[in-house]
């Protein structure tokens, strides 16, 4: 199995400048995807435990992969995916770490992250996933297969209390293709 090699800096892995935009979103990407988009959905893949990849190991706190709380989503805008999200959970956290995260369903782990007080963002690492990363054959599994042979993504660790939360998002080629909300009403309005 490969291994992502994560960088500090989105400028290290080489993606065009729209793609790195959207790589170094500040805040929310939720918001952001909402704001270009009539039709925001969170599409919940899975939840369950899981071991975690080799490469989130150590990022959240383990010598070597172990049991974690796995959630996968799909985030789409207009019924096109646009944002594969994978996040795990040390199996260790308790319930007052992360109340909320048994019971978000297919609301966004984003509108809870960035409004509650008690959760510190660490900082933003940035990869290439390519074939044979296994995050590369989830991405394919949830859109229906695909010819792309890499993916850019980023990660973050959040915490709260004592628990720690790995957020990787993996940005599909068609977030590309967004245009703010308003813009995309007022040129169907022109014609």
């Amino acid at each position: 199995m490969r291994q992502a090699a994560w960088q500090p800096h989105a400028r290290a892995v080489g993606a065009c400048a729209p793609m790195r935009d959207w790589l170094t979103t500040e805040g929310s990407l939720t918001a952001r995807l909402m704001a270009h988009s009539e039709r925001f959905r969170v599409r919940r893949l899975h939840q369950h435990a899981a071991t975690c990849l080799a490469d989130e190991a150590r990022a959240i706190g383990l010598p070597r992969p172990g049991r974690v709380w796995e959630r996968e989503v799909l985030l789409e805008c207009d019924g096109i995916p646009r944002v594969f999200g994978h996040t795990v959970v040390p199996a260790v956290c308790t319930a007052s770490d992360w109340p909320l995260f048994s019971a978000l369903g297919e609301r966004s782990l984003g509108t809870t992250l960035f409004y509650d007080p008690l959760v510190r963002r660490g900082q933003l690492e940035y990869a290439r996933i390519r074939a044979g990363h296994p995050l590369m054959g989830r991405v394919r599994a949830a859109i229906g297969g695909s010819d792309d042979t890499l993916y850019y993504a980023r990660r973050c660790v959040y915490r709260r209390h004592q628990g720690l939360l790995l957020v990787t998002e993996v940005f599909l080629p068609s977030v590309l293709t967004l245009t703010p909300a308003g813009t995309q009403r007022n040129k169907q309005n022109t014609k």
